[in-house]
Protein backbone atom coordinates (compact mmCIF):
# COMPACT_ATOMS: atom_id res chain seq x y z
CA UNK A 1 0.00 0.00 0.00
CA UNK A 2 1.33 3.47 -0.84
CA UNK A 3 1.35 6.06 1.93
CA UNK A 4 -1.17 8.81 1.29
CA UNK A 5 -1.33 12.37 2.52
CA UNK A 6 -4.13 13.09 4.97
CA UNK A 7 -6.32 16.11 5.46
CA UNK A 8 -4.98 18.42 8.17
CA UNK A 9 -5.78 16.86 11.54
CA UNK A 10 -7.02 13.59 9.99
CA UNK A 11 -5.64 10.28 11.20
CA UNK A 12 -6.89 7.11 9.48
CA UNK A 13 -8.94 5.06 11.94
CA UNK A 14 -7.14 1.83 11.16
CA UNK A 15 -3.71 3.44 11.65
CA UNK A 16 -4.29 5.84 14.52
CA UNK A 17 -3.01 3.37 17.08
CA UNK A 18 -1.18 0.91 14.86
CA UNK A 19 2.31 0.08 16.10
CA UNK A 20 5.10 1.40 13.90
CA UNK A 21 7.49 -1.28 12.72
CA UNK A 22 11.11 -1.15 13.82
CA UNK A 23 13.39 0.43 11.25
CA UNK A 24 15.58 -2.10 9.44
CA UNK A 25 19.33 -1.63 9.13
CA UNK A 26 18.88 -0.98 5.40
CA UNK A 27 16.21 1.67 5.87
CA UNK A 28 18.10 3.33 8.73
CA UNK A 29 21.16 3.58 6.48
CA UNK A 30 19.02 5.24 3.79
CA UNK A 31 17.64 7.80 6.23
CA UNK A 32 21.14 8.26 7.62
CA UNK A 33 22.52 9.21 4.19
CA UNK A 34 19.55 11.40 3.25
CA UNK A 35 19.59 13.38 6.50
CA UNK A 36 23.35 13.84 6.22
CA UNK A 37 23.07 15.00 2.59
CA UNK A 38 20.18 17.37 3.32
CA UNK A 39 21.15 18.78 6.71
CA UNK A 40 24.73 17.72 7.43
CA UNK A 41 23.50 15.83 10.51
CA UNK A 42 25.02 12.38 10.99
CA UNK A 43 22.90 9.90 12.92
CA UNK A 44 25.15 7.28 14.49
CA UNK A 45 23.78 3.71 14.63
CA UNK A 46 22.90 4.24 18.30
CA UNK A 47 20.39 6.89 17.12
CA UNK A 48 18.00 4.30 15.66
CA UNK A 49 15.62 4.71 18.58
CA UNK A 50 15.69 8.49 18.14
CA UNK A 51 14.75 8.16 14.45
CA UNK A 52 11.84 5.87 15.29
CA UNK A 53 10.66 8.08 18.15
CA UNK A 54 10.79 11.30 16.10
CA UNK A 55 9.05 9.87 13.01
CA UNK A 56 6.56 7.36 14.41
CA UNK A 57 3.76 9.89 14.82
CA UNK A 58 4.08 11.08 11.24
CA UNK A 59 4.01 7.52 9.91
CA UNK A 60 0.77 6.93 11.81
CA UNK A 61 -0.72 10.15 10.44
CA UNK A 62 0.05 8.96 6.92
CA UNK A 63 -1.42 5.51 7.52
CA UNK A 64 1.78 3.51 7.16
CA UNK A 65 3.85 1.55 9.66
CA UNK A 66 6.75 0.89 7.28
CA UNK A 67 9.89 3.04 7.36
CA UNK A 68 10.84 1.77 3.92
CA UNK A 69 7.54 3.03 2.54
CA UNK A 70 7.94 6.37 4.29
CA UNK A 71 11.47 6.76 2.94
CA UNK A 72 10.20 6.43 -0.63
CA UNK A 73 7.69 9.21 0.06
CA UNK A 74 10.32 11.46 1.65
CA UNK A 75 12.79 10.89 -1.18
CA UNK A 76 10.19 11.86 -3.80
CA UNK A 77 8.40 14.72 -2.03
CA UNK A 78 10.30 17.87 -1.00
CA UNK A 79 7.55 19.12 1.33
CA UNK A 80 7.52 15.82 3.21
CA UNK A 81 11.33 15.83 3.29
CA UNK A 82 11.26 19.23 5.03
CA UNK A 83 8.67 17.93 7.47
CA UNK A 84 10.86 14.92 8.21
CA UNK A 85 13.86 17.17 8.90
CA UNK A 86 11.66 19.31 11.18
CA UNK A 87 10.94 16.20 13.24
CA UNK A 88 14.56 15.07 13.41
CA UNK A 89 16.15 18.40 14.36
CA UNK A 90 16.65 19.13 18.05
CA UNK A 91 15.36 22.57 19.07
CA UNK A 92 16.29 23.55 22.60
CA UNK A 93 16.87 27.19 23.43
CA UNK A 94 16.36 29.86 26.08
CA UNK A 95 16.37 33.62 26.43
CA UNK A 96 19.85 34.89 27.38
CA UNK A 97 21.27 31.39 27.04
CA UNK A 98 24.98 31.37 27.95
CA UNK A 99 24.73 34.83 29.54
CA UNK A 100 28.47 35.55 29.46
CA UNK A 101 28.15 35.99 25.68
CA UNK A 102 25.69 38.84 26.18
CA UNK A 103 27.81 40.31 28.98
CA UNK A 104 30.79 40.33 26.62
CA UNK A 105 28.74 42.08 23.94
CA UNK A 106 27.31 44.73 26.27
CA UNK A 107 30.41 45.34 28.40
CA UNK A 108 33.21 45.21 25.82
CA UNK A 109 32.14 45.07 22.18
CA UNK A 110 29.23 47.52 22.10
CA UNK A 111 31.01 50.35 23.97
CA UNK A 112 33.96 50.08 21.59
CA UNK A 113 31.69 50.26 18.55
CA UNK A 114 29.82 53.27 19.95
CA UNK A 115 33.13 55.05 20.56
CA UNK A 116 34.22 54.34 16.98
CA UNK A 117 30.94 55.70 15.66
CA UNK A 118 31.34 58.85 17.76
CA UNK A 119 34.83 59.25 16.30
CA UNK A 120 33.47 58.88 12.78
CA UNK A 121 35.34 55.65 12.01
CA UNK A 122 32.31 53.33 12.02
CA UNK A 123 28.88 53.71 10.41
CA UNK A 124 25.92 53.60 12.80
CA UNK A 125 24.71 50.33 11.32
CA UNK A 126 24.90 46.77 12.61
CA UNK A 127 23.96 43.46 11.02
CA UNK A 128 23.59 40.37 13.21
CA UNK A 129 22.95 36.76 12.16
CA UNK A 130 21.32 34.26 14.49
CA UNK A 131 22.06 30.98 12.70
CA UNK A 132 19.95 28.01 13.80
CA UNK A 133 17.66 30.39 15.70
CA UNK A 134 15.15 27.69 16.72
CA UNK A 135 11.95 29.12 18.26
CA UNK A 136 13.27 32.69 18.41
CA UNK A 137 14.54 33.21 21.94
CA UNK A 138 18.08 33.93 20.71
CA UNK A 139 17.28 36.56 18.04
CA UNK A 140 14.82 38.33 20.34
CA UNK A 141 17.47 38.36 23.08
CA UNK A 142 19.87 39.92 20.59
CA UNK A 143 17.22 42.46 19.61
CA UNK A 144 16.77 43.50 23.25
CA UNK A 145 20.50 43.96 23.79
CA UNK A 146 20.94 45.89 20.53
CA UNK A 147 18.02 48.24 21.13
CA UNK A 148 19.18 49.02 24.65
CA UNK A 149 22.69 49.84 23.41
CA UNK A 150 22.25 51.52 20.02
CA UNK A 151 19.44 54.04 20.02
CA UNK A 152 19.02 55.63 16.59
CA UNK A 153 21.25 53.12 14.77
CA UNK A 154 20.28 51.10 11.70
CA UNK A 155 19.89 47.60 13.18
CA UNK A 156 19.12 44.33 11.41
CA UNK A 157 18.92 40.77 12.70
CA UNK A 158 18.67 37.82 10.31
CA UNK A 159 17.37 34.71 12.07
CA UNK A 160 17.60 31.44 10.16
CA UNK A 161 16.86 27.79 10.79
CA UNK A 162 16.45 24.60 8.82
CA UNK A 163 13.11 23.82 10.45
CA UNK A 164 10.00 25.53 9.10
CA UNK A 165 8.10 24.42 12.21
CA UNK A 166 10.28 26.34 14.65
CA UNK A 167 10.50 29.34 12.31
CA UNK A 168 6.71 29.63 12.38
CA UNK A 169 6.77 29.61 16.18
CA UNK A 170 9.57 32.18 16.22
CA UNK A 171 7.69 34.53 13.92
CA UNK A 172 4.58 34.26 16.10
CA UNK A 173 6.81 35.50 18.98
CA UNK A 174 4.53 34.03 21.66
CA UNK A 175 6.14 32.20 24.60
CA UNK A 176 5.01 30.58 27.85
CA UNK A 177 5.04 33.14 30.65
CA UNK A 178 7.33 30.87 32.67
CA UNK A 179 10.12 31.88 30.28
CA UNK A 180 9.93 35.41 31.71
CA UNK A 181 12.27 34.31 34.50
CA UNK A 182 15.04 33.88 31.89
CA UNK A 183 14.90 37.59 31.01
CA UNK A 184 16.42 40.37 33.17
CA UNK A 185 13.67 42.51 34.67
CA UNK A 186 14.65 45.72 32.84
CA UNK A 187 14.46 43.99 29.46
CA UNK A 188 11.26 42.17 30.40
CA UNK A 189 9.46 45.40 31.27
CA UNK A 190 10.78 47.27 28.22
CA UNK A 191 10.32 44.71 25.46
CA UNK A 192 7.88 41.91 26.39
CA UNK A 193 4.08 41.98 26.56
CA UNK A 194 2.14 39.94 29.15
CA UNK A 195 -0.97 38.14 27.94
CA UNK A 196 -4.37 38.61 29.56
CA UNK A 197 -7.76 36.95 29.18
CA UNK A 198 -7.49 34.30 26.51
CA UNK A 199 -3.71 34.87 26.38
CA UNK A 200 -3.18 34.45 30.11
CA UNK A 201 -0.06 32.43 30.86
CA UNK A 202 1.65 33.68 27.70
CA UNK A 203 3.88 36.58 26.73
CA UNK A 204 4.74 38.10 23.37
CA UNK A 205 7.78 39.91 22.05
CA UNK A 206 6.96 43.61 21.71
CA UNK A 207 6.80 45.35 18.33
CA UNK A 208 10.12 47.17 18.87
CA UNK A 209 12.10 43.95 18.88
CA UNK A 210 9.90 42.04 16.43
CA UNK A 211 10.49 44.61 13.72
CA UNK A 212 14.27 44.16 13.98
CA UNK A 213 14.20 40.45 13.18
CA UNK A 214 13.79 38.88 9.75
CA UNK A 215 13.25 35.11 9.66
CA UNK A 216 14.24 32.81 6.81
CA UNK A 217 14.74 29.09 6.21
CA UNK A 218 18.41 28.38 5.53
CA UNK A 219 20.57 25.29 5.38
CA UNK A 220 24.03 25.93 6.85
CA UNK A 221 25.54 23.16 4.75
CA UNK A 222 24.75 25.09 1.54
CA UNK A 223 26.38 28.22 0.12
CA UNK A 224 24.45 31.49 0.43
CA UNK A 225 26.56 34.20 -1.25
CA UNK A 226 23.75 36.77 -1.18
CA UNK A 227 23.75 36.93 2.63
CA UNK A 228 26.53 39.48 2.78
CA UNK A 229 28.62 40.12 5.89
CA UNK A 230 27.64 40.48 9.54
CA UNK A 231 29.13 42.26 12.54
CA UNK A 232 28.00 39.47 14.88
CA UNK A 233 27.20 35.84 14.07
CA UNK A 234 25.69 33.50 16.66
CA UNK A 235 25.92 29.85 15.65
CA UNK A 236 25.68 28.10 18.98
CA UNK A 237 25.19 24.43 19.79
CA UNK A 238 24.89 23.52 16.11
CA UNK A 239 28.34 22.27 15.05
CA UNK A 240 28.09 19.41 17.55
CA UNK A 241 25.52 17.72 15.28
CA UNK A 242 27.79 17.66 12.20
CA UNK A 243 30.51 15.21 11.24
CA UNK A 244 34.08 16.56 11.04
CA UNK A 245 34.05 17.26 7.31
CA UNK A 246 30.73 19.12 7.47
CA UNK A 247 31.87 21.10 10.52
CA UNK A 248 34.88 22.37 8.61
CA UNK A 249 32.78 23.45 5.64
CA UNK A 250 30.18 25.21 7.82
CA UNK A 251 32.88 27.02 9.80
CA UNK A 252 34.43 28.43 6.63
CA UNK A 253 31.03 29.51 5.34
CA UNK A 254 30.36 31.35 8.59
CA UNK A 255 33.73 33.10 8.46
CA UNK A 256 33.07 34.11 4.85
CA UNK A 257 30.08 36.12 6.14
CA UNK A 258 31.89 37.77 9.07
CA UNK A 259 32.99 41.41 8.88
CA UNK A 260 36.76 41.92 9.28
CA UNK A 261 36.19 43.28 12.81
CA UNK A 262 33.18 41.07 13.56
CA UNK A 263 32.66 38.35 16.16
CA UNK A 264 31.56 34.73 15.84
CA UNK A 265 29.94 33.08 18.88
CA UNK A 266 29.78 29.28 19.26
CA UNK A 267 28.16 27.09 21.90
CA UNK A 268 29.82 26.20 25.20
CA UNK A 269 30.86 22.74 23.96
CA UNK A 270 32.15 23.91 20.57
CA UNK A 271 35.50 25.11 19.27
CA UNK A 272 37.16 26.05 15.99
CA UNK A 273 40.32 24.21 17.01
CA UNK A 274 41.48 21.91 14.24
CA UNK A 275 39.05 23.31 11.67
CA UNK A 276 40.59 26.59 10.55
CA UNK A 277 43.47 29.02 10.98
CA UNK A 278 41.34 31.91 9.71
CA UNK A 279 40.01 32.79 13.18
CA UNK A 280 41.46 33.49 16.60
CA UNK A 281 39.78 33.13 19.99
CA UNK A 282 39.23 36.25 22.07
CA UNK A 283 37.35 34.24 24.70
CA UNK A 284 36.48 30.56 24.85
CA UNK A 285 33.84 30.07 22.08
CA UNK A 286 34.17 33.70 20.84
CA UNK A 287 36.22 34.33 17.71
CA UNK A 288 37.37 37.10 15.37
CA UNK A 289 39.06 36.79 12.00
CA UNK A 290 42.79 36.24 12.30
CA UNK A 291 45.07 38.74 10.54
CA UNK A 292 46.34 37.45 7.20
CA UNK A 293 49.83 35.92 7.30
CA UNK A 294 52.67 38.28 6.47
CA UNK A 295 54.26 37.65 3.09
CA UNK A 296 57.68 36.06 3.23
CA UNK A 297 60.60 38.32 2.40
Amino acid sequence: MTARATTAGEVPNDAAHAPVMAVSDRDFARFQRLINDEAGIWLAPVKKALLVGRLARRLRELGTTSFGEYFELVAANEAERIRMLDAICTNETHFFREPRHFEFLCDRIFPAWRAEADAGTRPRRLRVWSAACSTGEEPYTLAMTLLSSFQGWDLEILATDLSTKVLARAQAAVFPLEKAREIPEAYLKAYMLKGYGGQEGLMKAGPEIRQLVRFSRLNLTHDHPALGRFDVIFCRNVLIYFDKETKGKVVHRLLDHLQPDGYLFLGHAESLGGFTTRAKAVLPTVYTLAPPPRPER
